[in-house]
């Protein structure tokens, strides 16, 4: 107007403009491609509880796993029982069930179940203590029962070094051996395997595949770990772990500059799952490990942790793509409708354009498939190979 253009002529440029700016397009970027991706996580059976965990998981370059529940089956059973002692196997095994029968630890219905199965009699213990991380302590018919590790056996001054080729043997198996002393003599040992979920050798060789180093935390004595470790491909085991000293391992890892994922499936998983920077639940674990997680395995399949890291790629792909469109709407033809080039009409058509094509774009997110997907870890790795 001031350059000697006519009102109408200069109102027009300015409605066309305000339209043409219209943000729309900016602020469907991101949440559509997030509700569209959360959708797909839902139909691949992972639970997603908000866009910030979906946002973030596409940064996951660690991924930690506890053993028990999550990489194994949970479901472990007796596979030896050894007598070193006066005891008999069966005197042994209905000790050791006697001692247990008021444990909820795995390895002790491993025992319990063991003994029924073999009709073998056990009585209820006097007494009762649960030592964390190492085993527990009962009286029994008058006697002082030690059950537990190696770990219990040191703290409670129980000689079983002559014993070391022996145990050391089971544990190379990938078996877990817990040691029964009784009066302060260790009087055997009983032999104790979990099998793996079909899907973690799988799950593990992916996520190595895409670059994200995989890590076991266990309870069991490194021998032990290390065995099992191998046998499903994991890169990095820490062994010898109280349950409280999980969420304090996840922070160390953290400080190292790395961003962690944590999966578990027990309650004394929850302080690490709500640690780590993404939480992923078995969905058959227990209520507070789910309540804690940001994501839930709803099919308990692991090969759902590599598809969750993909599909958060996929979903920060097309928000970047969104935000890029919405952008180059805005500068590419505000300056044309500031030069009075553009009608209000087209104009508005153009705006409209704007979000259609970032809508769009975010539903094409609906034929997003796991296997087919090559993320940005996974071309960076290729490069380095």
């Amino acid at each position: 107007y001031f350059a000697g253009e006519t009102f109408s002529h200069a109102f027009t440029s300015l409605v066309a403009v305000l339209i043409v700016a219209c943000p729309c397009a900016l602020g469907l970027a991101t949440p559509a491609a997030i509700v569209v991706g959360t959708g797909k996580g839902a139909q691949n059976g992972i639970l997603i509880k908000g866009g910030e965990h979906l946002e973030k998981a596409y940064k996951i370059r660690t991924v930690i796993f506890d053993k028990t529940g999550t990489l194994t089956e949970g479901h472990p059973s007796v596979t030896d029982v050894i007598p070193i002692g006066d005891l008999s196997e069966n005197e042994l095994v209905s000790f050791t069930a006697s001692t247990e029968k008021g444990s909820e630890h795995p390895l002790a219905e491993a025992v319990l179940v063991y003994a029924k199965t073999n009709k073998i009699s056990y009585k209820k213990a006097k007494t009762f203590e649960t030592i964390p991380g190492h085993g527990v302590r009962a009286d029994v018919d008058g006697r002082r029962l030690l059950l537990g590790n190696r770990r219990l056996m040191t703290k409670e001054k129980v000689g079983i070094q002559q014993y070391e080729d022996r145990l050391s043997g089971l544990e190379q198996d990938g078996k877990t051996v817990i040691i029964l002393a009784v009066d302060g003599r260790p009087e055997g040992f009983i032999a104790i395997a979990d099998t793996f979920k079909p899907s973690s050798k799988e799950a593990i060789k992916e996520l190595n595949k895409m670059g994200v180093e995989t890590i076991m935390l266990t309870g069991d004595n490194q021998r032990t770990a290390q065995a099992i470790a191998k046998q499903v491909g994991i890169n990095r085991v820490i062994s010898d772990i109280l349950p409280k000293d999980k969420a304090e391992i996840v922070k160390e890892l953290q400080m190292e500059g790395n961003f962690v994922a944590m999966v578990g499936d027990g309650i004394n998983d929850a302080p690490a799952l709500a640690q780590s920077d993404v939480g992923i639940a078995i969905g058959s674990g227990t209520d507070v490990a789910v309540e804690t997680a940001g994501m839930v395995l709803m099919r308990n399949d692991l090969m759902d942790v590599p598809t969750g890291i993909k599909l958060s790629q996929s979903t920060m792909s097309k928000i970047k793509q969104n935000l890029f469109w919405a952008f180059f709407y805005n500068v590419a033809l505000i300056p044309v409708a500031a030069s009075g080039l553009l009608n209000p009409v087209l104009a508005a058509i153009a705006m409209a354009l704007s979000s259609i094509t970032v809508v769009t774009n975010s539903l094409t997110l609906k034929r997003f498939n796991p296997r087919k997907w090559k993320g940005k870890l996974s071309q960076q790795k290729r490069k380095e190979d």
